[in-house]
């Protein structure tokens, strides 16, 4: 089947500099990320060197303080960014989203001296982080949460066992969130812990049913010690620094959810255009033609919801309530639209000769990570109704 280029997406940016920012991102995935994704995933290779490539040109830390090494950049660009790499190869977007989450605790609660010491490795500095809130009994009911850390002089040693990690096991930091005090979501708090700390491991990488270049692990501490230093804000802070991060990661898998809707509406488009039955090109089919339109416009609906939600952080106002939306809406409208794709593809949707399948096994975990979509209902019910009765 020939070639067809897919159009970039036309896209409102603030500034001449975002401008910029998004053709060098669309350079690297189309010269660097996308022609190696097929044959990379399906060998489930992570491809560190890419995110050290990504670290390099600026784009691990976009929307944190140019002071410690950031991009100075409005979500409102950050997330476009994440779109874009999402769209080449979503273990990348996705990577770039999660580190950003991981990155957040400190950013955003952190002392100006632990921000001063640490924030330029994470941000520029090559580093790739995790964020370790899940564990194995504790997925929407994070508060329930079981992992310690006892204090012990100047030390903080931390068990417990945190599961569904991405980047598992290759991270260079963990954001980690342990039980200091009292049960619930008041006894908890937020630490940064060394990649390399003694008493931390990893178990093998889930094997998964897409995403499989994105190593998702078990992470497990068996006494790590961590200096009081590296607890980031208040004991018992940590649930709410926990929330907070959320609200921003939720954009970021909403961005990443639309960037592979639209790599799939491409290949849709560009197969359709070429393929011919009945002596004409699939795409003349009323049918097709419907679907194809539907598919465009919940990407352009969901790109709009997710940009809205990110000009409302912006602006400082609050938006946990549109970014549940966006989280909703964006990774449903994946779902659909890589089902969608395999089917206008037929029967080679169904092969891995084409990477329709493939979008379609990677959008299924966007409704699961970081709050499924149930609980996103819960969240915007509770904003629209109050919280429930007991």
């Amino acid at each position: 089947m020939p070639d067809r280029a897919p159009q970039p997406v036309d896209r409102q940016l603030p500034t001449d500099e975002a401008r910029d920012l998004i053709s060098l991102v669309r350079d690297i995935a189309q010269r660097e990320i996308a022609p190696g994704a097929a044959e990379e995933e399906d060998a489930g290779r992570f491809p560190r060197e890419l995110f050290t490539l990504l670290s390099e040109s600026g784009l691990l830390g976009l929307p944190y303080d140019a002071e410690y090494g950031g991009g100075d950049q409005p979500y409102e660009v950050y997330l476009q960014v994440l779109e874009e790499l999402a769209a080449a190869r979503l273990t990348v977007g996705l990577g770039v989203s999660v580190h950003t989450l991981a990155s957040y605790a400190l950013a955003a609660y952190g002392a100006k001296e632990q921000q001063a010491e640490h924030l330029p490795a994470m941000l520029g500095g090559g580093l790739l982080g995790a964020y370790c809130l899940s564990e194995p009994g504790s997925g929407s009911d994070a508060a329930s949460l079981r992992t310690k850390a006892v204090r012990d002089g100047d030390d903080w040693v931390i068990t417990g066992t945190k599961a569904w990690i991405t980047h598992g096991g290759i991270a260079d930091f963990y954001t980690v969130m342990a039980r200091t005090g009292e049960e619930g979501p008041r006894g908890i708090t937020a630490f940064l812990v060394p990649g390399d700390a003694e008493g931390l491991s990893a178990a093998a990488p889930e094997k998964k049913m897409g995403m499989k270049g994105s190593p998702t692990a078990q992470v497990h501490l068996d006494g790590v010690r961590v200096p009081d230093s590296r607890r980031i804000g208040e004991e018992g802070q940590g649930f709410a620094i926990a929330l907070s991060a959320l609200d921003g990661g939720r954009l970021g898998i909403a961005a990443c959810a639309i960037g592979l809707a639209q790599a799939a509406l491409d290949e849709a488009l560009g197969y359709a255009a070429e393929r011919r039955q009945f002596g004409r090109p699939i795409a003349d089919f009323q049918g097709l033609r419907f679907m194809l339109a539907d598919m465009a416009t919940q990407t352009e609906a969901g790109r709009a919801l997710y940009l809205a939600a990110a000009r409302l952080r912006d602006a400082g106002r609050p938006f946990a309530k549109q970014a549940a939306m966006a989280k909703l809406h964006c990774t449903d409208t994946a779902m659909r639209v890589t089902t969608d794709a395999v089917q206008i593809l037929g029967g080679y949707g169904y092969t891995a000769d084409f990477p329709a399948e493939r979008y379609m096994r990677e959008a299924k975990v966007l409704q699961i990570v970081e709050g499924t979509n149930q609980i996103q209902r819960m969240v915007i019910a509770r904003h629209l109704a109050g919280p429930e009765s007991r």
